[in-house]
């Protein structure tokens, strides 16, 4: 019998996006039981987003304020006709030169930028994906230093078909790229016959919330230079620096650090957004920034698959262009953010948590790595489950992010309002605090001397109980714990 004809396409088939990850199956998670102060209690946290809610009040007190500002007031009815029929891919000359000026601003006036290199696309999202497509061919690769962002997999491969090869960079320290570790990914790459066409960073850090200093920018931008490979930043948390270092750019160092001619410019590319530093995801403005002039004209044609509605981009441009506002917010944000991220971090330290010291982002690099069953991926799904489903909050595991040491997971705080981050804080010191008790009842078994005769009389059951003592989250994971069911 003939088999029947494939009514989709491979891709309308396939996985390629990525869903099946862990970090999106924590949002499913928390989509089907979403936590609700008043009205769902009981439900799950969402941790796993990293989004900045705590500045948003600042932008809606602008926008009563300037009602010009939108093309849907008595104010701003005047320009209703020429924005609702502007359709040039270019985008408003006026949201372009006022986005060039906020670059520049949001990295302490340190860098310039030209609004004719400003290319629009649908959210950051659309800029990764349009600058995959503009800089590879499917089969060539990027290099990208671990622990990465999971959604690079969907926006950098799923429809443009070049792939992600791992830089692997370790807690032993704080994750940060060497010239080593860089080397080794790339000749690996080569002799296993894959074109390396750039390397990819995310500059503040997601997952680390950890910013890149003008040493390995500089480093980065001569290797880029002296292997003809390209260099892409992602800068979309510029603007959520909270704490020393200051931020760097890519954009400043090529303009101050390194001798002109020693840095071939046409190399180097950034990707920036406002979803991230503003919280407005939903506006879906994302920007391709590149010192290339081809791939600023192909960019720009591309970007007719996603623009930004010109309506956005007229209350923009007069937001933007509010030079004393945006530097006021700017700082409000920054203020705002050091205060939640100190606030959380103390209390998870207040019950022997630690998290990778950072200084930037919505989130934290939470180290779990002692309460895994054992130092492997799939304890450490195994312990996720167990916080997803029976302590209900989502927070994304290291794995996810192609972390190769188990136990690391990123946990989000800048996307809820403080009653909601103290909920969640109570939550871990409960979960905490029973992993201990566990800890506490194993060491007493011991200490009554039940330990040295299972040792000498029964050496299964001894190896099984010396695995229970020296992670006592195994307890917690028994047949006979209360947590088991959320585990399965």
């Amino acid at each position: 019998m003939a088999s029947k004809p494939e009514l989709l396409s491979r891709m309308a088939a396939g996985d390629g996006h990525g869903e099946k990850s862990s970090y999106f199956d924590g949002w499913k998670a928390y989509d089907m039981n979403p936590f609700d102060l008043q009205h769902n209690p009981g439900g799950v946290i969402q941790m796993g987003l990293a989004e900045n809610q705590l500045s948003l009040d600042l932008i809606e007190e602008w926008s009563k304020a300037h009602p010009e500002a939108s093309i849907c007031t008595a104010e701003g009815a005047s320009q209703f006709k020429r924005i609702a029929n502007f359709q040039d891919y270019h985008g408003l000359p006026e949201f372009r030169q006022a986005m060039a000026q906020f670059m520049g601003q949001v990295r302490g006036w340190k860098a310039t930028f030209d609004p004719d290199r400003v290319v629009m696309s649908g959210g950051a999202t659309g800029a990764q994906e349009t600058l995959a497509f503009c800089l590879a061919n499917p089969g060539e690769a990027f290099l990208v230093p671990t622990p990465y962002y999971p959604g690079f997999d969907r926006d950098c491969c799923w429809r443009s078909g070049i792939k992600l090869l791992p830089i692997e960079c370790h807690s032993s320290n704080d994750f940060r790229l060497t010239k080593e570790a860089l080397v080794t990914a790339y000749e690996s790459a080569r002799s296993s016959g894959v074109r390396v066409k750039g390397i990819l960073i995310t500059n503040p850090s997601n997952p680390l919330g950890t910013t890149t200093d003008r040493a390995t920018l500089a480093m980065l931008a001569a290797f880029a230079t002296e292997h003809r490979v390209h260099l892409v930043c992602d800068e979309i948390y510029a603007g959520s620096v909270f704490a020393k270092p200051d931020f760097v750019s890519i954009a400043e160092v090529i303009e101050h650090d390194v001798p002109a001619g020693a840095v071939d410019r046409d190399l180097i590319h950034i990707a920036y957004s406002l979803s991230k530093d503003f919280g407005l995801p939903g506006f879906r403005v994302g920007i391709v920034y590149s010192y290339n002039d081809a791939v600023v004209a192909c960019a720009r044609k591309m970007s007719s698959f996603g623009l930004v509605s010109s309506q956005t981009q007229y209350f923009l441009a007069k937001m933007l262009g509010d030079e004393e506002f945006m530097g006021r917010f700017l700082r409000e944000s920054a203020r705002r953010l050091a205060a939640r991220h100190d606030r959380f971090t103390s209390g998870l330290r207040e019950v022997g948590i630690e998290c990778l010291r950072n200084n930037a982002g919505l989130f934290s690099w939470m180290d779990l790595r002692g309460m895994l069953r054992e130092k492997t991926a799939e304890a450490e799904l195994e312990l996720w489950r167990v916080i997803i489903r029976k302590v209900k909050l989502n927070v994304s595991p290291g794995t996810s992010f192609h972390c190769r040491e188990p136990g690391w997971f990123r946990v989000c705080h800048a996307n809820m309002e403080d009653d909601t981050m103290e909920v969640a804080l109570g939550r871990i010191r409960d979960f905490v605090h029973q992993h201990q008790r566990q800890k506490a009842k194993a060491q007493r078994w011991a200490a009554k001397g039940q330990l040295h005769l299972s040792l000498q009389r029964h050496g299964a059951m001894a190896s099984q109980y010396h695995h229970a003592l020296s992670s006592p989250m195994a307890a917690l994971l028994s047949p006979r714990s209360p947590l088991v069911h959320a585990a399965s």
